[in-house]
């Protein structure tokens, strides 16, 4: 799909006075970033203030996102997010209407800890949070418009075998990803419908 279009269609959103929040959903390999980085391209070119947060910014360290006494995809949809920390210290700031600057907590993932980056979010943003599973409870009725890229498995798993080179070989990506992350989407999509409730889907 044309990304003008998409932009296009956020545009009809956009209002000086008050802070848009889009997400961009899509599971693994969906090309959710790059959509993202386009869409923050054709605003910033037309001069609208716009910041982009990635939902694997905010997860939990490996000693929580990790445990044995659950199974490897269990582990990855139920423990793998600080939803809390993005929900009250972020989005609910940003969506009361009152211009968002503070520094916030950013995973880093070279180091298992977090880094604090200022974030200046001036009233009649658009604010842009892409990742997966962004249409779960815990985040209903705080987006303005959700996307969602609704690519193949088969093709998904294509990309991640040349992306996800820091996980090990293909072989090793392809363990880890149907052990742990194709199983948890599958969840997601037959438990939340993610094609079906989103105000967008894009291929």
């Amino acid at each position: 799909m044309d990304r003008n279009f998409i932009a296009d269609e956020i545009k009809k959103l956009y209002d000086p006075e008050r802070t848009v929040i889009i997400g961009i959903d899509g599971l693994g390999g969906a090309g959710k970033s790059t959509v993202s980085e386009e869409i923050c391209r054709i605003f910033s070119e037309d001069g609208v203030h716009i910041t982009i947060l990635h939902i694997d910014d905010f997860i939990h360290p490996r000693a929580v996102r990790y445990s044995d006494r659950m199974a490897e995809w269990e582990c990855y949809y139920y423990l793998q997010w600080r939803y809390d920390y993005l929900i009250d210290e972020i989005i609910k700031p940003i969506r009361s209407g009152a211009p968002f600057h503070k520094k916030i907590e950013l995973y880093d993932k070279d180091n298992d800890s977090y880094i604090l980056a200022d974030t200046d979010i001036p009233v009649g943003s658009i604010v842009i949070i892409e990742g997966i599973f962004l249409q779960r409870e815990e985040l209903e009725n705080l987006f303005d418009h959700m996307i969602f890229i609704d690519v193949p498995e088969e093709i998904r798993l294509k990309r991640v075998l040349e992306r996800d080179g820091y996980i090990g070989d293909k072989e090793q990506i392809a363990e880890k990803y149907n052990s742990r992350y194709f199983p948890a989407e599958r969840y997601y999509c037959e438990n939340c419908s993610p094609a079906r409730k989103a105000s967008l889907v894009i291929g």
